[in-house]
Parts: structure tokens; C-alpha cells; sequence
């Protein structure tokens, strides 16, 4: 379960950092990975009651996988 949730984290990572950089531009790190996490913790597909333990047990994966993303539409854009 948790193998295709990851995937599907991953996944929504990388629309979460663009929309990010879209709506807020440069210069505001911390704002725009706030709302990458909220975006991508809002749109996981599991129920909302689970989604806050998801969010607390998959925290540091989905950091990750926000700071990935990060580094992969840099390296695109260069």
C-alpha cells in the first residue's frame, strides 16, 4: 500500500512545486514548500480522517519528495 501511495507522492510533488512557483514566483522558499506540502497532503488518495497520520508518518518522504522535485524543474529550466 504504502509503495503506490509513495509513487502518487512523488507524482504530486512535482505539480505542487510548479503551481507553487506559478502562484507565489521567486524569492519566497519557505511559502511556496508550505504550500507544495498542503497541496500534496490535500490531494493524497486516502479518506481525510487518515490524511493528518499520513501526513505526520510520511513527513520526511514528502519533504523529500518536494525538495526533488525542486531540484528537477531547476535543472530543467537551466
Amino acid at each position: 500500500m504504502f509503495s503506490k501511495l509513495k509513487v502518487k507522492i512523488k507524482e504530486l510533488a512535482k505539480t505542487a512545486v510548479k503551481l507553487a512557483e506559478e502562484k507565489l514566483g521567486s524569492n519566497k522558499g519557505k511559502e511556496k514548500k508550505e504550500m507544495a506540502i498542503n497541496f500534496v497532503v490535500s490531494n493524497i488518495p486516502v479518506p481525510a480522517p487518515f490524511k493528518p497520520a499520513v501526513k505526520l508518518f510520511l513527513s520526511a518522504f514528502i519533504d523529500e519528495s518536494i525538495e526533488f522535485a525542486v531540484e528537477y524543474m531547476n535543472k530543467e529550466v537551466l
